[in-house]
């Protein structure tokens, strides 16, 4: 599976982006997808899971109530739609395709691929 993702970009606090991200190939609809984000000098952090059906979702507290994350398997694609950004949202975001590994979704180590990473930058 290759991963692209896309969407970042510079926002005022309190505003909203949608990330997207486009997988190749014909199995990304057995795969729950993560999105999990790297600010500069700080570690990779988890930010939301979802299973692949889109019947369940996982957020890290951290954002809980302001993203959202879904997807369309006949687009092959996810989404992490982000409002009331706020500027310790500024990040690398990446999307993943989740493997498991006996490892929960907030767990780097779960995922297999990875996308590229988008900048989003929330400025105050």
């Amino acid at each position: 599976v290759q991963l692209q993702a896309s969407g970042g970009g510079l926002v005022q606090a309190g505003g909203s982006l949608r990330l997207s991200c486009a997988a190749s190939g014909r199995t990304f609809s057995t795969y729950a997808m993560g999105w999990f984000r790297q600010a500069p000098g700080k570690e990779r952090e988890f930010v939301a899971a979802i299973t692949s059906s889109g019947s369940s979702t996982h957020y890290a507290d951290s954002v809980k109530g302001r993203f959202t994350i879904s997807r369309d398997n006949a687009k092959n694609t996810v989404y992490l739609q982000m409002n009331s950004l706020k500027p310790e949202d500024t990040a690398v975001y990446y999307c993943a395709a989740y493997n498991a590994y006996g490892l929960g979704y907030d767990q780097g180590g779960a995922y297999d691929y990875w996308g590229q990473g988008t900048q989003v930058t929330v400025s105050s």
